[in-house]
This record gives C-alpha cells, structure tokens and sequence, in this order.
C-alpha cells in the first residue's frame, strides 16, 4: 500500500548518532545549570527518548556528564594538535583561531565542560582534570619539538605550571569573551598568543 501523502517518516538514528544526539544536549543543559540542577527525565524529555533508553547508554548522570566532558576535552584536542616539524610561534596563531572557532560553534560544550570542575562529584572531576592534563601535555610536546623552545624544559622548572596557567587565563578569556565583549576573534586570540609568549619569554 502507497504511503499516505503528507506522512513522513522518522529515519531511526543508529546508535553512534543517537549518543551524539544525547551528548548535545547534556552540554546544553550543562552549560546552563549547575550539575544538581540537571536531570536525567529532562534530557530524556528533550532529546525525545525514553528515560530507560537514556539509562542504556548512560548508567548514571555522572557518567553522562562524564561523557559530555570527554567528548569536549576530544574535541578541544583535535582543534589545537600541533603540525610537526612547523615552529611553534607560525602555528600558535592557526590554532588559537581553530580553537576559538570551536569556542564560538559549540559555546555550550565549552562551557559545560569548564563546569565539570566545580560539579562536586569526584568522578566527574577526575575527568576533567584528565582532560585539562591532556592539554597541558600537548603544549608542552609541541614545545619541546621546536628547535626555538626544546630548552626550556630543564632551563625552567615552572614550565609545566606557567603552562597550566596560561590554560586557566584563556579558559577565563573564553569565558568572558562568550558572555559578550567588544573583543572581536581576531583581538582574543593575540591576547592569548601573547599571554603564552609572556610566558615562555626567559
């Protein structure tokens, strides 16, 4: 029998869109309301899925929000990998602005993810300082692979924290800039190019 004109029928999301679906809205409602404040039936309600459904892919809020985190901290990562073999300062810009791209595209991820710290579930935390290790990490890979900077390593014990706090200052940035500034992209990333070459300056 011909389908009725006008009816249409919802494709079934595979399992892969499905989580992505569930992700994006956990960031949303993250991003907009402390960890307590969230609930599980409200995901369920707007992504339009049975609270069980929501429970097989995600056994509780904390491995929700756990997920949400990751997924951001992955994101984040692939955005500002570093290109072998290019020095660090001629790829610095390229990647801040990759970065605050991701920044602006998925504003609710970013600041879901930032929230994670102060969730109060020691789970949870543990992922996000993970992620923030990740990050750190890869800076200071990129560092020691430039010719420019490779020293700096056993010339600067501080390195690893001045590194640290050079993520918290452009997470503070972000964060602002998102809340609305008269900074444009371009004005955000050479603070930040220029906080982090302040900083590896000797």
């Amino acid at each position: 029998m011909a389908a009725k004109e006008g009816v249409r029928t919802r494709r079934r999301l595979s399992t892969v869109e499905r989580r992505e679906q569930l992700l994006a809205v956990g960031a949303r409602l993250f991003s907009e309301s402390p960890y307590d404040d969230v609930w599980i039936e409200q995901v369920a309600e707007i992504a339009g899925v049975s609270r069980g459904l929501l429970y097989h892919y995600f056994p509780a809020k904390r491995d929700f929000f756990a997920a949400v985190v990751e997924r951001e901290s992955e994101r984040m990562l692939r955005m500002t990998a570093a290109v072998p073999g290019v020095p660090v300062r001629e790829q610095l810009d390229t990647n801040l602005d990759a970065f605050l791209a991701y920044v602006e595209e998925h504003a609710h991820g970013y600041r879901a993810f930032h929230r994670a710290d102060a969730s109060g579930d020691q789970a949870v935390r543990k992922v996000y300082q993970r992620a923030l290790a990740a990050q750190e990490r890869q800076i200071l890979a990129a560092l020691a692979a430039d010719p420019e900077f490779g020293r700096l390593p056993a010339e600067r014990p501080d390195l690893r924290l001045a590194v640290r706090g050079w993520l918290a200052f452009t997470t503070a940035v972000c964060l602002e800039w998102l809340r609305g500034t008269d900074l444009s992209r371009e004005q955000v990333r050479d603070l930040c190019a220029r906080a982090l070459l302040g900083t590896l300056a000797v």
